[in-house]
């Protein structure tokens, strides 16, 4: 069976991404102790060369969220650290959307099958819930932290959801918990823990605005087969 070039393209840029990351990146790297340890040698960078910074930053971001890699919260702080808030907003909310977009077609092109062996009974649930309410529920999953980052980008690969529809509900469902994670970074000395910045209440908080749309979707449907 002839491959076709759009997924050796693919490949090669998992391979090549993860090459990098893995020369530029040693283990421990992305750690909060690290970060905090390196911040004001990282800030002094940014003051000097900003547009590099922002730049590297992003591409950064995006390798990271593209491999399924551990560190993107870490690295969200840090963009709140070195940019500040709404600059740190530009940067973290389009790279976590493009690499999560490469990570759900990477799943959809080239891991299919693993996905569906790893993650079978997530992967109908998900399924069925994207089959029946749509971008409404992928706006859900986004919302809820309770769900990890890299399994919602898997399963909607095999979901029967578009690009373009993926691409704005990852925008706007992951778009909150990056603007708390981004505020958390003002304080990065501070932290002392990841677990730290998401309270139980805003863990609560989050999972209520994830079911809101769905709720409101059912409601409606009720509503409209009972009404005369």
């Amino acid at each position: 069976m002839a491959v076709r070039p759009g997924k050796v393209l693919l490949i090669c840029a998992l391979l090549g991404a993860f090459t990098l990351l893995f020369r530029l990146l040693p283990p421990g790297t992305l750690t909060l102790e690290n970060l905090q340890a390196q911040h004001q040698a990282l800030q002094l960078y940014c003051q000097q060369a900003p547009l590099k910074s922002a730049i590297l930053f992003f591409l950064l971001y995006v390798l990271v969220t593209t491999l399924s890699l551990p560190g993107a919260a870490v690295l969200t702080l840090l963009g709140g650290a070195l940019f500040g808030l709404w600059p740190g907003i530009v940067l973290v909310s389009f790279a976590s959307t493009l690499g999560a977009t490469l990570a759900m077609l990477s799943s959809r092109y080239l891991l299919r099958d693993w996905v569906q062996r790893r993650f079978a009974g997530p992967m109908r649930t998900v399924n069925e819930g994207v089959s029946r309410d749509g971008a409404f529920y992928l706006f859900a999953l986004r919302l809820m932290p309770l769900f990890p980052f890299f399994v919602v980008n898997l399963l909607s690969g095999i979901a029967p959801i578009g690009l373009w529809r993926y691409w704005w509900v990852s925008q706007l469902g992951m778009l909150p918990g990056a603007i708390v994670y981004l505020n958390a970074g003002h304080q990065l000395g501070q932290i002392a823990a990841l677990r730290d910045i998401l309270s139980p209440g805003v863990v609560i908080a989050f999972t209520l605005l994830g079911l809101l749309p769905l709720t409101t979707r059912w409601l409606f449907a009720r509503f409209s087969r009972t009404s005369p």
